[in-house]
C-alpha cells in the first residue's frame, strides 16, 4: 500500500492547521483524557476542570485513507508537526474546534499545547498517555455544557482529530525539480 509523506506548503494560500474536532475515533488511534471530578490526576483536587488532553497529531504514524477508490497511508514528520503546531497558534487557530469535523463549536478552547521532547518525562505521562517524542499534545477546556454532558460525560467522543491543508511531499519535489529544470533552460537561451 502506497504511503504519502504529508508536508506544509507555505506558498499556497491556505495551509496548516484550522482546527481541531472532537472525534468518536480518532485516526491517529490516540484517545484524549477527560479530567473531571471522577478523576482527579493532579496534585490538588478541585471542582470539575472540563479538560481534555491528548495528542492531537503523532509524527510518522500511518494514517489510513480512502480517496476516489484508492487505499493509502499518510504520515506527518516531526517537523511538520512542529511547524502546524506553530502556525495553528500563528494564526489564532485555538479557539477553533468542531465536532466530527462537521460541526463548529463554541465554548471550547485550546489551553496548553507542547512538543513531546522526552518520553520518559514528559507531562504526557503524568495521564499515563504513550506517545512518542515529536508528539503534539494539547490541553482543551470545555465550557459548552451541551457537549460537555452529551458527548463527553457520554463517551462519545474519545479523541482529537485535525483538520487542515497539507502536500504530498513528492508534489513539492517534483514542482521544485520542473521549476530548476525550467530556470536553468531560461538561463541558456
Amino acid at each position: 500500500m502506497k504511503i504519502i509523506e504529508l508536508v506544509i506548503d507555505e506558498n499556497a494560500e491556505l495551509y496548516g492547521i484550522d482546527a481541531i474536532s472532537l472525534v468518536e475515533k480518532p485516526a491517529i488511534e490516540s484517545d484524549f483524557l477527560a479530567l473531571n471530578e471522577h478523576r482527579v490526576v493532579l496534585a490538588e483536587a478541585d471542582a470539575d476542570k472540563r479538560m481534555l488532553i491528548g495528542a492531537a497529531l503523532i509524527p510518522d504514524k500511518p494514517i489510513y485513507r480512502v480517496k476516489d477508490g484508492e487505499e493509502f497511508h499518510v504520515y506527518f514528520s516531526k517537523t511538520t508537526v512542529r511547524r502546524a503546531m506553530e502556525l495553528f497558534f500563528k494564526y489564532g487557530n485555538q479557539g477553533n474546534t468542531t465536532l466530527e469535523h462537521e460541526h463548529k463549536l463554541n465554548g471550547l478552547n485550546v489551553v496548553e499545547s507542547w512538543i513531546v521532547e522526552n518520553t520518559e518525562m514528559d507531562k504526557s505521562r503524568m495521564y499515563d498517555l504513550d506517545v512518542p517524542k515529536g508528539t503534539w499534545m494539547v490541553s482543551v477546556k470545555v465550557e459548552n455544557d451541551a457537549i460537555w454532558n452529551d458527548w463527553v460525560k457520554a463517551d462519545k467522543v474519545k479523541g482529537f482529530s485535525i483538520e487542515g491543508y497539507f502536500i504530498d511531499k513528492m508534489e513539492v519535489k517534483m514542482h521544485a525539480d520542473l521549476m530548476q529544470e525550467l530556470t536553468e533552460i531560461v538561463s541558456k537561451t
